[in-house]
């Protein structure tokens, strides 16, 4: 392989090599101060900077069947064709064109806004032959020479990082070396080693984040790719001989049942990936690659760019709101410095039926709201808060009428696609678009709600019928809900969006870019809250991602220090027993508030730094957790956690070099001793389950 183009990207370097016998194209990212010099290869195998099946070629070979599609036939009849490159004052765009001689095009896509420290990349199949033609994989990015300096004896050098994600247990990160999984060159260098993994389904973080870094321990460089995708995904890291490389996009037909017939002249568009490159550690990549997040966050609602306090009733009511009980919680938290209230699940819900099993009618609960629910949002709106309500949008449950609407809801091999108690709309079907459009946005428009809070507990599995496959079908199910999010943000102008999936399944680059912000998780009053929400920091801008702080009448004052800390790691959303809280309690949730909006700033603009012990169990966390966002205006925020069994007698925090702190305040439930020594910040032991938090300027 030889360098045939090379474009500097701001502090990253894009290498698109060929080989000029086929005509093969490879891309490598480095670091822009790192000169490429790749190590002698016994075992050379070149990549595809696009991976890509068509029904009927030749599947990989060196046992690779089942395991992956990559380098399939089909990847070897594609040639370098051109590459245009679109420069101006914003950035770069380079499209590099790849030619089959049957008809087919690939065009790869590359794209670069300048000082960003990150690109986008996605591919388009066009299909200029005469003929119908079957795709079964396409990749949205393929990174070769991971790492190029990396030599067959440098054993353990080369680690894989993914994040993780079951219910309320959301982002731990996986570290392993190549070794581990098996990814060592054979013998004879042909056999695939390939570990490919993603999710299937309508929850795109049920299982892992799409999201991977590879690290080159040796040379201190770190590769990044995440996917801006709502529906099954995968990522593949691949070896074949010496060179390793990543790959990722769509969920193929082996792994997501995806297959997709391109009739004669169209174009099929890839999801969209975001890619980094850097030194510095697996923090510094991720925030790297969520920064793609930050200009939407910038361009949303006004009211947003202060990072307001919000009040979600559930935690109060458990799915019984009412407009007695609204404006009783309206009366208790009056002028605490509260900015939205969120009506939640449970508004429509009909006499003895759960919440969950009559979702999908939406019409307003004449028991619960016995005067409709206009007089509840003026209530809402008189107490200076905006009013938020609850939709859980694509499903319904069974006790709904609509639940019988079977003509309209989706199937799977002629069958309505039930699961234990919810059926699907399909979301394709412009009956229901134009159900929904009446359900959700008349109500929004109706009685003059300013947020909708947008809830998915249940997923789809691997897809549904109505298209050439069942991973089509999802794929074009999920892109009709994405473009029903776009409707309801050009009719309702303002509109303040926040992403639930049982709590954190759509933390997704794409869903984050159409809303304000995410419920981080389902864990309202779990003690690994703080570690969860760390946890987010590598997949989501913190100033979107809503933390739950459930303050409870039985609470001590230590565990609602414990819960308000919580939510510095993001958006501060308050809920629980608000009606039977003490003076004291009152006290400490105010003197948290007031601290929020100090570091708001800082949340909203920063960079996270990770110290503490290594926390094994997240329901039985022991040690401590220690989280530094230094912000862009001389000033930062230090959160100590305590959990149990820690003894060590102080938890020390590095500041970064030629940095001049000094503590401006600390919140916590009693006073504590935390001290700066130099570029150390220190906290004395606490007692167990203890937050503290010290604001530096």
């Amino acid at each position: 392989m030889t360098e045939q183009k090379r474009y500097v990207l701001g502090d990253m370097q894009c290498l698109y090599l060929i080989d000029r016998e086929n005509g093969q194209t490879e891309l490598a990212v480095l670091p822009a101060d790192v000169k490429y010099d790749e190590t002698e290869r016994a075992k050379p195998f070149a990549d595809s900077l696009v991976q890509i099946h068509i029904t009927g070629d030749a599947y990989p070979s060196g046992y690779a069947g089942g395991r992956t599609m990559r380098h399939s036939g089909s990847v070897s009849g594609f040639a370098w064709k051109e590459q245009k490159v679109t420069e101006d004052h914003a950035g770069t765009e380079i499209c590099t064109v790849l030619e089959d001689k049957r008809g087919f095009l690939l065009e790869h896509h590359l794209q670069w806004r300048k000082e960003e420290p990150f690109v986008k990349c996605h591919t388009v199949f066009q299909n200029e032959s005469r003929e119908t033609v079957g795709l079964e994989m396409l990749s949205s990015f393929s990174i070769g020479k991971i790492s190029p300096f990396i030599g067959s004896k440098d054993v353990g050098s080369l680690y894989v990082h993914r994040l993780r994600s079951v219910w309320s247990m959301e982002g731990r990160l996986e570290s392993r070396t190549a070794e581990d999984l098996q990814l060592e060159t054979s013998w004879t260098g042909h056999a695939v080693r390939c570990e490919r993994f993603g999710q299937t389904g309508s929850m795109p973080v049920n299982g892992y984040f799409p999201y991977l870094v590879m690290e080159d321990r040796k040379s201190d460089i770190f590769w990044g790719a995440m996917l801006a995708h709502n529906a099954s995904w995968q990522m593949e890291i691949y070896r074949r001989g010496d060179n390793i490389s990543i790959s990722g996009g769509l969920a193929d037909r082996e792994f997501g049942h995806w297959m997709k017939k391109i009739e004669a002249g169209e174009r099929f568009v890839s999801p969209e990936a975001i890619l980094s490159v850097c030194k510095g550690g697996v923090d510094l990549i991720s925030q790297r690659m969520t920064a793609a997040m930050e200009e939407n966050a910038e361009n949303g609602p006004e009211c947003e760019q202060s990072l307001p306090v919000i009040f979600n009733e559930y935690c109060t009511t458990w799915g019984c709101p009412s407009h007695e009980n609204i404006s009783a919680i309206l009366e208790a938290i009056k002028e605490k410095g509260i900015s939205y209230f969120v009506i939640d699940c449970g508004w429509y819900k009909e006499e003895g039926v759960a919440w969950d099993a009559s979702m999908g009618d939406y019409e307003v609960s004449a028991e619960l709201f016995q005067t409709g629910l206009e007089q509840t949002v003026k209530v809402i709106k008189e107490h200076g808060l905006k009013a938020g309500i609850w939709f859980e949008i694509e499903n319904v449950g069974e006790k709904a009428h609509a639940y019988q609407n079977t003509e309209h809801l989706l199937k799977r091999d002629g069958c309505v696609l039930t699961t234990a108690s919810r059926r699907f709309w399909d979301m394709r079907d412009p009956w229901v678009q134009d159900y929904l459009t009446d359900k959700v946005i008349g109500t929004l428009k109706k009685y003059g709600f300013e947020y909708m809070k947008i809830d998915y507990n249940d997923t789809i599995g691997i897809g549904c019928d109505g298209a050439e496959s069942l991973g089509e079908g999802l794929r074009q199910n999920m892109q009709a809900f994405i473009a029903f999010v776009d409707k309801v943000k050009a009719q309702v102008p303002g509109i303040i969006l926040e992403n639930c999936s049982s709590g954190g399944h759509r933390l997704e680059p794409l869903m984050m870019r159409k809303c304000s912000m995410a419920s981080f998780s389902d864990a309202h009053e779990c003690e690994e809250i703080p570690i969860i929400a760390a946890n987010l920091h590598r997949a989501v801008l913190p100033r979107q991602s809503q933390i739950w702080a459930v303050i409870r009448k039985t609470d001590s004052l230590k565990r609602i220090a414990y819960s308000i800390a919580n939510t510095f790691l993001g958006r501060m959303c308050l809920s629980g027993d608000v009606l039977e809280l003490s003076e004291g309690q009152w006290k400490i949730i105010e003197e948290g508030i007031a601290f929020y909006r100090k570091i708001a700033p800082i949340i909203k603009k920063g960079r996270t730094y990770r110290f503490g012990t290594e926390i094994v169990s997240y329901r039985n966390p022991k040690g401590w957790q220690g989280i530094l966002r230094e912000g862009n205006n001389a000033e930062a925020y230090a959160l100590f956690h305590s959990f149990y069994d820690h003894h060590e007698e102080w938890m020390e925090i590095s500041l970064p070099e030629n940095t001049k702190y000094k503590i401006d305040s600390i919140y916590s439930d009693t006073e504590v001793s935390v001290r700066l020594e130099g570029s150390r910040l220190l906290c004395r032991n606490v007692d167990e389950m203890k937050a503290v938090a010290v604001y530096l300027k």
